[in-house]
């Protein structure tokens, strides 16, 4: 299926040029001492008939359709890749092919997510195997497009992706759990294709503590390290030597601040908001947001409605009204449900924002502004955590993430600006990260 637009055309021109222009910058200059020529004829005309220089986007629609635009975090369901979500249709999932065109989103980190369990044997055996069955969705959302969507592993093969007129799909892994009780399967995640893994989900586990307890499971008392413990420390070593990202979006702080202690890269929060706005335990505070960006990472500001907002016992009461009329009432409803039940669960939750405004782009963009007056424009970025529970008014589906840099030109943002907070940012930060590993080699 080719699904290749205007706006995938133009990058792929601007990348092709952007490669072509380097490659001349290396050619050797003329002896400036050289006797003066007058140039060929052939030379003249050529250059009389060359095209201007082209000017810079200055419209949201130009910059949105030339920046390098990258979604951090987008979660996945098991059946992703198979008719029961099929990647390839304009279908009920918040993101797919066609509305990652339509909205001008080159590239995502399609999310291998495993919830906290009981640190046993049995299970760090469930969690391995949740952990196998994501990678196997996503390796099976990406060969059934080949020519449509690549896998890939770096910020270069991110660009050549993006100049061959293809979208980009990446692999963060949510949650350190899977990894085993001595990170024992690190090198095959890595291998799998891995390139940043968030230390803790909601629970702590034996890397360190998250943003949130959840208490004893399966007869096991969950641990407090006040912090990362040794053997989060240790990961945190082997994957700054693998190349891997270290992720603090869902740990604490003193988690967080000992990951910028440790790494010898810098570290990225995946999918987080800003505390000082809303004071969520996921928040991040500004001493942690100064610490990442004076580490060089990045922190992405996550479109996630309950990060932003009071969410009053009124509106809870409202959505749990829906939740029971559609029967999704089991803990886990959100993993058996069809893809098609989600979206009209989406439907009918958004449908209550005349009673209850959910957190909208501007709510959004409010938390990129302050990161920018705190720490600088290159230390933020943007993630949706849609198919996770992400969206706010006006970005439910990434369709609609031209919004953001409406949004963004609306304050006055220019295009150097948006790109870094698109993409440019994290790339630099990948980039960096991978640097490093081959340093270490």
């Amino acid at each position: 299926m080719e699904l290749l637009t205007a706006n995938a055309a133009n990058k792929k021109i601007a990348l092709s040029v952007f490669v072509a222009m380097a490659l001349m910058a290396c050619e050797p200059k003329a002896d400036e001492s050289a006797d003066t020529k007058a140039p060929p004829v052939a030379e003249v005309a050529s250059a009389q008939s060359a095209p201007a220089q082209a000017q810079p986007p200055q419209s949201a629609g130009e910059i949105h359709a030339a920046a390098v635009t990258i979604d951090t975090h987008i979660d996945i369901p098991l059946s992703l890749g198979t008719e029961a979500a099929d990647f390839r249709s304009d279908g009920p999932m918040q993101v797919d092919l066609p509305k990652m065109r339509a909205g001008g989103l080159d590239a995502g980190f399609f999310i291998v997510y495993v919830g906290q369990g009981p640190l046993n044997e049995a299970g760090y055996q469930e969690a391995y195997a949740e952990a196998q069955r994501k990678f196997e969705a996503i390796e099976r959302m990406v060969s059934n497009s080949p020519d449509d969507i690549a896998l890939v592993t770096s910020p270069a093969q991110l660009k050549a992706a993006l100049a061959q007129g293809k979208l980009a799909a990446a692999i963060g892994v949510e949650n350190a759990y899977p990894l085993g009780p001595d990170y024992q399967h690190l090198q095959e995640f890595y291998d799998r294709g891995a390139r940043y893994i968030s230390l803790t989900h909601f629970g702590h586990n034996h890397f360190g503590d998250s943003s949130a307890a959840k208490g004893e499971q399966g007869g096991v008392a969950e641990p407090v390290s006040h912090g990362l413990s040794e053997k989060g420390l240790a990961l945190i070593d082997q994957m700054n030597r693998l190349g891997i990202m270290v992720d603090v979006s869902h740990t604490s702080k003193e988690s967080t601040l000992a990951a910028v202690e440790r790494s010898k890269a810098p570290v990225i929060a995946s999918h987080s908001g800003v505390k000082a706005l809303y004071d969520h335990p996921r928040n991040l505070s500004d001493e942690e947001i100064k610490a990442i960006a004076a580490k060089g990472g990045v922190m992405q500001i996550v479109a996630f409605d309950s990060y932003m907002r009071d969410v009053s016992d009124d509106n809870k009461a409202a959505v749990a009204a829906i939740r029971e009329e559609m029967g999704l009432t089991a803990a886990d409803w959100y993993k058996t449900a069809s893809q098609a039940t989600i979206g009209e669960f989406r439907k009918a939750v958004a449908a209550l924002n005349s009673q209850f405004p959910r957190a909208s782009v501007a709510d959004l963009v409010d938390g990129i502004d302050y990161v920018v007056k705190l720490v600088g424009i290159d230390y933020v970025g943007i993630a949706s955590d849609f198919g996770g529970g992400g969206g706010v008014q006006g970005w439910d589906s990434i369709d609609q993430s031209q919004a953001i840099t409406e949004e963004l030109v609306n304050r006055g943002y220019t295009y150097p600006q948006i790109e870094q907070i698109w993409g440019g940012n994290l790339l630099r930060v990948w980039q960096q990260v991978e640097d490093s590993a081959q340093t270490a080699l």
